[in-house]
């Protein structure tokens, strides 16, 4: 209580009055919420300065990466040492983690204390008394025989390199042993346990990571609240650190998932970008400082400045007679000499007990104070300890508008952890900090949590995160290393490919082999002279095109194309035969009407994607209906035939010859129409297979052996005889197990667009139950099988926007609350298996180039392939894949691509036209 004297002289009018006297004089010190804003704004600059490869140099605030990749999960379990070392004293920990279902942490520690000397004498005795200490604490728990792993928060500017490699900048905290700056502390702490080792034996550790106290407190609070992603420490020091997005942090390779950022924000201002906010106060404060120029922000804010500044300013007020009668005393001219706790007590919430603590400060400082001193005093503490709260509010909204926009989310939901003797034990610091804060980002919903057990535990938490990671980083990649194909493993591929293409050639070994290699009959491909009008009908599904190409011949080689697309009822899939090929006559002489050429007769090139025997160009036997049709009286018909009765029936046009075209030869066609060269087909998209123009000698189920033919070589069946049981992992097998067509078209289940999507399914439910993704946790959705579409793997690999592609999917498969790691190990299944898709085709390919080279007798063999299907054109990286492979494998082959454009409609009637050029030139 004050004196009864003072209270004698307090008069309640006057506390305003007071208040308004200081407020007056200090009123460089109170900022306004846009000078507040425009500070914030300032300060996101200096973030991106500091996060750029080119300004970071030059950059005040640092913005050093830590290497801590990711927050606790809560399955985090174990025993951790940790070692906090930030000031005089430090305390050595041991943590015990426990994933029971309840996250419990059982933590024993004590605390030793740095003598002065070593503080400022040799770093090698400094961190020998660490590892004596540590030896000390070890022995009194009985765990010298164990290996611990151990986090070590080492609280000064550093540059970090690794997560256990990190190199002292500079000394701060009256620290100044020599020999450690610009040295890696992990080392010289190693060699200090290493040098006791080999006098006495008596422990090991494993130093897994080193860290600065902000990241300790991110990460301590991060074990309870999975939402925190900042650390704030406002104490003797200030410094603050967040999640970064990787693609963001200029200074490290990778730009997939997060990484802790320690901005050293204490230096902020250390370039000048404060100078209109720092007053004549805080230049004094500087100058008479251990490090003038330095830590300028944190000078402004923190515990070890905050009662100096006070002083500073009633000296002052003193000198300027507005304090104690203009009566300075020896103790109020030392410095020091009022102190930060002093600002707690005269600030507390009841004016009598505050003012009452500062009649107390102030008469053992020598003074004499009146009720107006007091007031006055109190006074001028809120107002310095304000300025301190609100300019932290100021930074800490840029770094939350920072993870706002990489989220690019609406309204942020996010938590800091927050530690500090000024945040912990100041009255009011930590209302009018939240109220500021809330006030700037009104947009953010920001909860502080109090970290309970300081850095220690975040150290330990940072060690078991670590030791996580590196188990389930580990486990992950064993899982995945089963769907990688060493180069030895694709040569096996492409060998036993071309042992499987002459099985499928010999007509002894033909019924048994995988590849069947069909005769498609087209002997040639374009030469340029083919002209006419065809027309060209694509049927493969419930709907069909019909079109017309008009071919011209000579320089340019023009196609003129018209199409429509027309619809086949369900109840017409399922029918007769009859009604089916009526409906489908029906439908083309519509077309030929809306062309303007009915009753025309023209030749047309049929594009019959069903399993189908050809014996000849014009003729192709129905093996089976696929696709969900189940017309009757066509299975073992041959379609033409079909085809020409319809046609018959209605007598409105007549078809003068008609081709039975494969799409994959239809593609192949359409680009050596541009190309020459051109004489593989393949297709890469729902399904997959190729084509090549083989020798008739080599073709055995066809008679001749003069020229070529193209071969369709079915390659979706290789690996139907157990060819690829070798390289089938579990995923492929339950693949294949839940599929139309168990045991058939093993090859194209490992490759196309239609199991892609199922295959990265299955790893992640595999992941998931192993506890190695989202936390462990499956959704409904994700159980569905189909759902996880072939396109979202094009979709997640073409992924810029900081894993958002990713993040949407997954919250389209329920995924609602995965974070962003899940994000990164999705993206990587998804490159596993497309990439492994992209190197069985470059394999295949590989046998058949090297084939048509070898059935040319050539050292050298020019080829170019025509390509067509959704996953080879839209997914980001599967055709360099491909090339890439086919280019290791078959280095004789100088193989061109190209992409087909309508090979089932052009391809179709390109077939038909060079067929019909070899008719009139009487060559086939």
């Amino acid at each position: 209580m004050l004196a009864s004297s003072l209270l004698g002289n307090f008069c309640p009018e006057h506390h305003d009055e007071h208040a308004h006297k200081v407020d007056k004089y200090l009123h460089h010190f109170q900022l306004s919420d846009k000078t507040l804003m425009d500070l914030s704004i300032r300060f996101r600059r200096e973030m991106d300065k500091g996060l750029c490869r080119d300004t970071n140099p030059t950059a005040a605030v640092k913005m050093l990466p830590t290497f801590v990749r990711s927050t606790p999960d809560g399955t985090e379990q174990g025993e951790f040492l940790a070692l906090d070392l930030g000031g005089s004293n430090f305390r050595v920990l041991l943590v015990k983690v426990m994933a029971n279902g309840k996250q419990e942490v059982e933590m024993e520690n004590q605390i030793y204390e740095i003598p002065e000397h070593l503080m400022r004498g040799s770093g090698s005795e400094l961190f020998d008394h660490i590892a004596d200490c540590l030896a000390n604490f070890m022995e009194k728990l009985g765990i010298k025989d164990k290996k611990l792993p151990l986090g070590f928060t080492f609280s000064f500017p550093c540059q970090q390199t690794k997560l256990d490699e990190c190199v002292l900048v500079h000394w701060t905290k009256c620290f100044k042993a020599n020999g450690v700056e610009g040295k890696d502390v992990v080392s010289l702490l190693r060699k200090s346990i290493k040098k006791r080792g080999i006098f006495l034996q008596d422990f090991d550790v494993d130093i897994l990571a080193v860290i600065n106290d902000t990241v300790g407190t991110m990460m301590t609070c991060g074990y309870d609240d999975h939402h925190c992603e900042i650390g704030l420490i406002v104490g003797t020091g200030t410094n603050a650190c967040y999640m970064e997005q990787m693609r963001n942090l200029d200074l490290l390779d990778g730009d997939e998932g997060r990484m802790c950022v320690n901005t050293e924000w204490g230096a902020f201002g250390d370039d000048g970008s404060l100078e209109d906010l720092r007053t004549d106060i805080d230049r004094e404060i500087d100058a008479g400082s251990l490090n003038p120029g330095k830590q300028l922000f944190e000078k402004m804010i923190s515990g070890l400045y905050m009662g100096e500044l006070v002083r500073l300013i009633l000296l002052r007020m003193t000198k300027e007679q507005l304090l104690f009668q203009g009566k300075t005393t020896a103790e109020l001219l030392t410095t020091g000499s009022f102190n930060t706790s002093d600002i707690y007590a005269i600030e507390n919430d009841k004016d009598e007990e505050g003012l009452a603590s500062a009649e107390k400060v102030l008469r053992g400082l020598g003074l004499d104070p009146s009720a107006e001193d007091c007031l006055a005093t109190q006074r001028v503490c809120q107002i310095v300890s304000t300025r301190a709260a609100h300019l932290c509010a100021a930074t800490l909204v840029a770094v939350l508008r920072q993870i706002r926009d990489n989220k690019a989310a609406e309204k942020l939901r996010t938590t800091i952890g927050v530690d500090g003797s000024v945040y912990k034990n100041h009255p009011e610091f930590s209302r009018r900090l939240h109220k500021m804060v809330r006030r700037l980002v009104p947009d953010c919903d920001v909860r502080f949590l109090q970290s309970q057990c300081g850095s220690g535990k975040g150290a330990a938490m940072v060690t078991a995160v670590a030791y996580r990671l590196a188990a389930q980083h580990a486990e992950r990649q064993r899982i995945l290393n089963t769907l990688r194909l060493s180069r030895e493993k694709l040569l096996e591929v492409k060998t036993r490919m071309s042992e499987e293409m002459m099985r499928g050639l010999s007509k002894q070994t033909h019924e048994q082999a995988s590849l069947k290699m069909l005769p498609t009959f087209v002997r040639a491909t374009p030469d340029g002279t083919e002209h006419g009008d065809f027309l060209a009908l694509d049927l493969g599904g419930s709907s069909f095109r019909v079109l017309l190409v008009r071919v011209k011949s000579g320089k340019g080689h023009n196609v003129d194309m018209h199409h429509k697309i027309y619809t086949i009822p369900q109840e017409t899939m399922q029918g007769t035969g009859e009604e089916l090929f009526s409906h489908i006559v029906y439908c083309i002489a519509d077309f030929l009407e809306y062309m303007g050429m009915k009753g025309a007769s023209l030749p047309m090139g049929f594009t019959f994607s069903f399993p189908c025997h050809q014996s000849k160009l014009d003729q192709g036997i129905l093996l089976n209906w696929t696709k969900g049709f189940k017309a009757s009286g066509c299975e073992g018909q041959d379609v033409i035939l079909l085809l020409k009765e319809a046609v018959r029936r209605r007598q409105e046009f007549d078809l003068n010859f008609v081709a039975v075209v494969n799409d994959t030869v239809g593609t192949m066609m359409t680009c050596s129409y541009e190309d020459p060269e051109c004489e593989v087909g393949l297709i890469v998209g729902t399904g997959t297979n190729a084509c090549f123009m083989e020798e008739m000698q080599n073709i055995e189920l066809v008679e001749g052996d003069e020229g070529r033919m193209c071969v369709n070589m079915e390659w979706g069946a290789f690996g139907d005889n157990g060819e690829l049981d070798d390289f089938c992992t579990e995923f492929d097998r339950i693949v294949d197990n839940c599929s139309n067509n168990p045991g058939k078209q093993r090859y194209e289940k490992m490759i196309s667009g239609m199991y892609l999507g199922e295959i990265v399914r299955n790893v992640l439910i595999d992941f998931t139950d192993k506890g190695l993704l989202f936390r462990g946790t499956l959704s409904e959705r994700l159980k569905t099988r189909g759902i996880f579409e072939t396109k979202f793997l094009s979709q997640i690999e073409s992924d810029r926007l900081a894993m958002r592609q990713v993040r949407s999917i997954l919250q389209h498969l329920g995924l609602t609350s995965s974070t962003c790691d899940d994000s990164v190990l999705v993206k990587e299944v998804c490159s596993v298996v497309a990439r492994r898709a992209a190197q069985l085709c470059g394999a295949g390919l590989a046998a058949v180039v090297d084939k048509i080279r070898e059935n040319r007798n050539l050292n050298q063999l020019s080829i170019t392939v025509g390509v067509d299907g959704t996953l080879y054109k839209t997914h980001p990286h599967f055709s360099s894949i491909m090339q890439e492979t086919l280019q290791d494998l078959a280095p004789q082959c100088q193989v061109t691509f190209h992409k087909s454009e309508d090979g089932s409609g052009k391809g179709a009637a390109l077939i038909t036209a060079v067929a019909y050029r070899m008719k009139s030139e009487g060559q086939q």
